[in-house]
């Protein structure tokens, strides 16, 4: 069942979330961005609806094939907290920030990324604490505003000063054009 067959506000179920994740997951992960959860509304940024989705197309030119072009550099995002937290209280939050906290450690091991962005300033220590707990102790760790409440202009901001910064995957050419690139072919 794909998540755009539900109507918006709906819920998404964990499991559906995570198929939907894990379609886009690059081979090779170069940068892990790090979001916070996703919403509880139903939007979710690999479904194309959600605000982060919104604001992160725009940071990437706006492009009708952001998330393609997205998992083509190697950008990856995961959530810390991998069930919806936006409705519940500060310390609610922060309590599942740290219970969540040694799962994505254990996803972090796994991708082994060159970088991580931590999607939200609130969640960065928590983040840099399972990037330890992987023990990947040489990744750059980045992180941004969240793209919302108020911060959507010092999110653009952080994302056009960060992005030149991260690794990312060499993206092919098209086929058929003798190996010369767009520039030298004209």
């Amino acid at each position: 069942m794909s998540a755009k067959n539900r109507t918006l506000f709906e819920p998404l179920d964990t499991a559906v979330i995570e198929r939907l994740r894990h379609s886009f997951r690059p081979d090779r992960i170069t940068t892990l961005f790090v979001g916070e959860s996703a919403p509880i509304g139903g939007t979710f940024f690999y479904d194309g609806n959600s605000q982060l989705y919104r604001y992160m197309r725009a940071a990437f030119d706006g492009r009708d094939d952001f998330l393609t072009e997205f998992k083509a550099k190697g950008f990856f995002l995961d959530d810390l907290v991998l069930l919806p937290v936006n409705h519940l209280t500060p310390s609610k939050r922060f309590e599942l920030h740290r219970k969540w906290q040694p799962s994505l450690a254990l996803r972090i091991s796994e991708y082994r990324p060159l970088a991580v962005v931590s999607m939200m300033i609130g969640i960065k220590e928590v983040v840099e604490g399972a990037v330890a707990m992987a023990g990947l102790l040489n990744v750059s760790h980045y992180a941004v505003p969240f793209a919302g409440n108020g911060q959507q202009l010092r999110f653009r901001q952080e994302m056009s000063r960060i992005l030149p910064l991260l690794p990312m995957a060499k993206v092919s050419e098209p086929r058929g054009n003798s190996g010369m690139s767009p520039i030298g072919s004209g």
